[in-house]
Protein backbone atom coordinates (compact mmCIF):
# COMPACT_ATOMS: atom_id res chain seq x y z
CA UNK A 1 0.00 0.00 0.00
CA UNK A 2 1.38 3.43 -1.13
CA UNK A 3 -0.25 6.98 0.34
CA UNK A 4 0.72 10.23 0.55
CA UNK A 5 -0.64 13.47 2.06
CA UNK A 6 0.22 16.38 3.63
CA UNK A 7 0.01 16.89 7.17
CA UNK A 8 -2.15 19.94 9.27
CA UNK A 9 1.06 20.98 10.69
CA UNK A 10 2.43 24.70 10.27
CA UNK A 11 5.08 23.89 7.76
CA UNK A 12 2.94 21.48 5.44
CA UNK A 13 4.90 18.64 5.61
CA UNK A 14 4.53 15.68 3.14
CA UNK A 15 4.00 12.42 4.29
CA UNK A 16 3.98 9.56 1.92
CA UNK A 17 4.02 5.92 3.28
CA UNK A 18 4.44 2.57 1.85
CA UNK A 19 3.62 -0.04 3.40
CA UNK A 20 3.66 -4.32 3.34
CA UNK A 21 1.11 -6.61 5.01
CA UNK A 22 1.07 -10.64 5.21
CA UNK A 23 -1.24 -12.49 6.52
CA UNK A 24 -1.08 -16.30 6.62
CA UNK A 25 -4.37 -18.94 7.89
CA UNK A 26 -2.90 -21.00 10.80
CA UNK A 27 -6.74 -23.07 10.15
CA UNK A 28 -9.77 -22.14 8.22
CA UNK A 29 -10.47 -19.70 10.81
CA UNK A 30 -7.58 -18.20 12.39
CA UNK A 31 -4.76 -15.91 10.61
CA UNK A 32 -1.54 -14.27 11.55
CA UNK A 33 -0.72 -10.77 10.11
CA UNK A 34 2.43 -9.03 10.04
CA UNK A 35 3.07 -5.54 8.46
CA UNK A 36 5.59 -2.64 8.95
CA UNK A 37 5.22 0.57 6.95
CA UNK A 38 8.67 3.06 5.61
CA UNK A 39 7.37 6.51 6.20
CA UNK A 40 9.01 9.69 4.30
CA UNK A 41 8.38 12.64 5.70
CA UNK A 42 9.34 16.05 3.74
CA UNK A 43 8.55 19.41 5.20
CA UNK A 44 7.84 22.89 3.65
CA UNK A 45 11.03 23.84 4.99
CA UNK A 46 14.04 22.13 7.17
CA UNK A 47 15.38 18.31 6.54
CA UNK A 48 13.49 15.43 5.54
CA UNK A 49 13.40 12.14 7.12
CA UNK A 50 12.64 8.85 6.56
CA UNK A 51 12.53 5.65 8.14
CA UNK A 52 10.23 2.27 9.56
CA UNK A 53 7.44 2.71 12.05
CA UNK A 54 7.24 0.08 14.21
CA UNK A 55 6.39 -3.44 13.59
CA UNK A 56 2.92 -4.66 14.03
CA UNK A 57 1.72 -7.86 14.79
CA UNK A 58 -1.84 -9.19 14.76
CA UNK A 59 -4.40 -12.43 14.29
CA UNK A 60 -7.66 -12.98 13.80
CA UNK A 61 -10.54 -15.56 14.55
CA UNK A 62 -13.62 -16.01 12.26
CA UNK A 63 -16.92 -16.33 14.63
CA UNK A 64 -19.33 -16.22 12.13
CA UNK A 65 -19.64 -17.34 8.61
CA UNK A 66 -23.08 -17.41 7.05
CA UNK A 67 -23.51 -17.97 3.06
CA UNK A 68 -26.98 -17.59 2.26
CA UNK A 69 -26.67 -14.20 4.07
CA UNK A 70 -23.73 -13.11 2.70
CA UNK A 71 -22.83 -12.34 6.84
CA UNK A 72 -19.07 -12.76 8.16
CA UNK A 73 -17.98 -11.78 11.89
CA UNK A 74 -14.41 -12.18 13.39
CA UNK A 75 -12.70 -10.72 15.92
CA UNK A 76 -8.75 -9.97 16.32
CA UNK A 77 -5.80 -8.46 18.08
CA UNK A 78 -2.84 -6.42 16.75
CA UNK A 79 -0.08 -4.85 18.50
CA UNK A 80 2.17 -2.54 17.79
CA UNK A 81 5.82 -3.55 18.70
CA UNK A 82 7.16 0.00 20.60
CA UNK A 83 10.96 0.48 20.19
CA UNK A 84 11.17 -1.24 17.03
CA UNK A 85 10.88 1.89 14.56
CA UNK A 86 12.49 5.12 13.75
CA UNK A 87 11.82 7.64 16.10
CA UNK A 88 12.99 10.08 13.49
CA UNK A 89 9.50 9.56 11.69
CA UNK A 90 7.22 9.26 14.70
CA UNK A 91 7.63 5.59 16.07
CA UNK A 92 6.32 5.48 19.42
CA UNK A 93 9.40 3.97 22.32
CA UNK A 94 5.52 2.37 24.09
CA UNK A 95 3.66 -0.39 22.61
CA UNK A 96 -0.32 -0.15 21.34
CA UNK A 97 -2.59 -3.17 21.74
CA UNK A 98 -5.73 -3.13 19.96
CA UNK A 99 -8.37 -5.25 20.14
CA UNK A 100 -11.52 -5.36 17.63
CA UNK A 101 -14.38 -6.82 16.15
CA UNK A 102 -14.76 -6.97 12.04
CA UNK A 103 -17.81 -7.54 9.88
CA UNK A 104 -19.12 -8.14 6.57
CA UNK A 105 -22.53 -8.29 4.99
CA UNK A 106 -23.65 -8.74 1.52
CA UNK A 107 -27.16 -8.14 0.34
CA UNK A 108 -27.37 -11.01 -2.06
CA UNK A 109 -30.02 -12.30 0.15
CA UNK A 110 -32.57 -9.08 -1.10
CA UNK A 111 -35.67 -10.13 -3.04
CA UNK A 112 -35.84 -9.96 -6.71
CA UNK A 113 -38.05 -6.57 -6.81
CA UNK A 114 -35.06 -4.75 -5.84
CA UNK A 115 -32.52 -7.24 -7.63
CA UNK A 116 -30.12 -3.93 -8.46
CA UNK A 117 -29.32 -3.81 -4.76
CA UNK A 118 -27.57 -7.22 -4.51
CA UNK A 119 -24.28 -6.55 -5.50
CA UNK A 120 -24.42 -3.81 -2.44
CA UNK A 121 -22.10 -4.90 0.37
CA UNK A 122 -21.03 -3.05 3.65
CA UNK A 123 -17.77 -3.74 5.75
CA UNK A 124 -16.53 -2.32 9.18
CA UNK A 125 -14.46 -2.81 12.22
CA UNK A 126 -14.86 -1.47 16.03
CA UNK A 127 -11.78 -1.65 18.10
CA UNK A 128 -9.56 0.56 20.74
CA UNK A 129 -6.13 1.02 20.24
CA UNK A 130 -4.71 0.70 24.22
CA UNK A 131 -1.24 2.20 24.27
CA UNK A 132 0.84 0.86 27.06
CA UNK A 133 2.06 4.06 28.52
CA UNK A 134 -0.43 6.97 29.42
CA UNK A 135 2.20 9.77 28.71
CA UNK A 136 5.58 10.19 27.30
CA UNK A 137 7.98 12.87 29.46
CA UNK A 138 10.74 14.54 27.23
CA UNK A 139 13.27 17.15 29.39
CA UNK A 140 14.06 20.13 26.75
CA UNK A 141 16.77 22.52 27.42
CA UNK A 142 16.35 26.71 27.16
CA UNK A 143 18.89 27.62 25.06
CA UNK A 144 18.59 31.45 26.37
CA UNK A 145 18.02 30.41 29.87
CA UNK A 146 19.54 27.31 30.27
CA UNK A 147 16.81 26.12 31.94
CA UNK A 148 15.31 22.63 31.42
CA UNK A 149 11.54 22.24 30.23
CA UNK A 150 9.75 19.22 30.70
CA UNK A 151 7.32 18.41 28.03
CA UNK A 152 4.35 16.03 28.70
CA UNK A 153 2.51 14.37 26.25
CA UNK A 154 -0.62 12.21 26.98
CA UNK A 155 -1.36 9.10 24.95
CA UNK A 156 -4.92 8.41 25.16
CA UNK A 157 -7.00 5.16 24.33
CA UNK A 158 -8.30 5.47 20.99
CA UNK A 159 -11.60 4.12 19.67
CA UNK A 160 -10.93 2.68 16.29
CA UNK A 161 -13.83 2.85 13.80
CA UNK A 162 -14.58 2.79 10.55
CA UNK A 163 -16.86 1.36 7.14
CA UNK A 164 -16.64 0.27 4.14
CA UNK A 165 -19.70 0.84 1.49
CA UNK A 166 -19.20 -0.77 -2.14
CA UNK A 167 -20.71 -2.16 -5.20
CA UNK A 168 -19.18 -5.27 -7.01
CA UNK A 169 -19.95 -4.89 -10.90
CA UNK A 170 -18.47 -8.42 -10.85
CA UNK A 171 -21.54 -9.80 -8.65
CA UNK A 172 -23.99 -7.54 -11.18
CA UNK A 173 -22.53 -9.57 -13.92
CA UNK A 174 -22.48 -12.69 -13.00
CA UNK A 175 -25.43 -13.25 -10.36
CA UNK A 176 -27.88 -10.34 -11.27
CA UNK A 177 -28.08 -9.45 -14.56
CA UNK A 178 -25.88 -9.34 -17.41
CA UNK A 179 -25.45 -5.64 -18.62
CA UNK A 180 -23.09 -6.28 -21.19
CA UNK A 181 -19.86 -5.09 -19.64
CA UNK A 182 -16.64 -5.99 -20.88
CA UNK A 183 -13.25 -6.27 -19.84
CA UNK A 184 -11.74 -4.29 -17.64
CA UNK A 185 -15.08 -2.78 -16.30
CA UNK A 186 -16.59 -6.39 -15.63
CA UNK A 187 -13.91 -6.36 -12.82
CA UNK A 188 -14.65 -3.32 -11.31
CA UNK A 189 -15.98 -2.38 -7.72
CA UNK A 190 -16.66 1.34 -6.90
CA UNK A 191 -16.56 2.14 -3.29
CA UNK A 192 -16.27 4.63 0.04
CA UNK A 193 -14.14 4.16 2.75
CA UNK A 194 -14.96 5.47 6.42
CA UNK A 195 -11.55 5.47 8.71
CA UNK A 196 -12.13 6.91 12.10
CA UNK A 197 -10.68 7.71 14.93
CA UNK A 198 -12.21 9.31 18.06
CA UNK A 199 -9.74 9.54 21.81
CA UNK A 200 -11.32 8.44 24.85
CA UNK A 201 -9.70 9.70 27.84
CA UNK A 202 -6.91 11.85 29.05
CA UNK A 203 -8.12 15.35 27.91
CA UNK A 204 -8.55 14.47 24.10
CA UNK A 205 -12.20 13.29 24.88
CA UNK A 206 -14.61 13.02 21.54
CA UNK A 207 -11.76 14.71 19.17
CA UNK A 208 -12.42 12.63 16.17
CA UNK A 209 -10.33 12.81 13.21
CA UNK A 210 -10.64 10.49 10.29
CA UNK A 211 -11.04 10.37 6.35
CA UNK A 212 -13.86 9.71 3.60
CA UNK A 213 -11.81 7.66 1.22
CA UNK A 214 -13.97 7.23 -2.23
CA UNK A 215 -12.29 4.88 -4.89
CA UNK A 216 -12.34 1.86 -7.03
CA UNK A 217 -10.94 -1.47 -7.32
CA UNK A 218 -10.32 -3.98 -9.71
CA UNK A 219 -10.42 -7.56 -8.61
CA UNK A 220 -9.24 -10.56 -10.61
CA UNK A 221 -8.53 -14.65 -9.99
CA UNK A 222 -5.40 -13.80 -8.57
CA UNK A 223 -4.84 -9.78 -7.74
CA UNK A 224 -6.60 -6.84 -6.95
CA UNK A 225 -5.39 -2.95 -7.77
CA UNK A 226 -7.09 -0.37 -5.95
CA UNK A 227 -6.99 3.35 -5.91
CA UNK A 228 -8.39 6.39 -3.54
CA UNK A 229 -8.91 9.73 -2.57
CA UNK A 230 -8.42 10.43 0.72
CA UNK A 231 -10.72 13.86 1.90
CA UNK A 232 -10.06 14.66 5.22
CA UNK A 233 -12.95 15.05 7.79
CA UNK A 234 -12.56 18.35 9.66
CA UNK A 235 -9.98 20.80 10.21
CA UNK A 236 -8.19 18.64 12.80
CA UNK A 237 -7.23 15.83 10.30
CA UNK A 238 -6.15 18.71 7.79
CA UNK A 239 -7.67 20.60 4.63
CA UNK A 240 -5.39 18.75 1.96
CA UNK A 241 -6.66 15.75 -0.42
CA UNK A 242 -4.45 12.76 -0.54
CA UNK A 243 -4.60 9.30 -1.93
CA UNK A 244 -3.76 5.55 -1.84
CA UNK A 245 -3.24 2.88 -3.76
CA UNK A 246 -2.70 -1.04 -2.97
CA UNK A 247 -1.63 -4.18 -4.65
CA UNK A 248 -3.18 -7.13 -2.99
CA UNK A 249 -2.16 -10.54 -3.78
CA UNK A 250 -4.37 -13.82 -3.20
CA UNK A 251 -1.43 -16.45 -1.72
CA UNK A 252 -4.67 -18.47 -1.37
CA UNK A 253 -5.36 -18.50 -4.51
CA UNK A 254 -2.13 -18.13 -6.32
CA UNK A 255 -0.81 -21.74 -3.76
CA UNK A 256 -4.04 -23.45 -3.00
CA UNK A 257 -1.50 -26.48 -2.22
CA UNK A 258 1.70 -24.78 -0.09
CA UNK A 259 2.13 -21.50 1.01
CA UNK A 260 -1.54 -20.66 0.75
CA UNK A 261 -3.05 -23.75 2.36
CA UNK A 262 -3.85 -23.05 6.03
CA UNK A 263 -0.93 -25.04 8.64
CA UNK A 264 -4.31 -27.36 9.87
CA UNK A 265 -7.57 -28.11 8.80
CA UNK A 266 -7.28 -28.46 5.35
CA UNK A 267 -6.93 -26.71 1.94
CA UNK A 268 -9.66 -23.76 2.71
Amino acid sequence: TVSTIRLPDDGGTRETDMSMDLSKRISPEFAIEIGDTFTALNPHEGPAANGFGNLELGGKYQLLKNGEHEAIVSIGLGVEVGGTGSRSVGADSFSTWAPGIFFGKGFGDLPAAVRLLKPFAITGQVGIAIPTSASTRSVTVDAQTGEQEIDVERHPDVLEWGLALEYSLIYLQSQVQDIGLRAPFDRLIPLVEFALETPLNRGEEGQTTGTINPGIIWAGKYFQVGVEAVVPINERTGNNVGVIAQLHFFVDDLFPHSLGRPLFGGNK
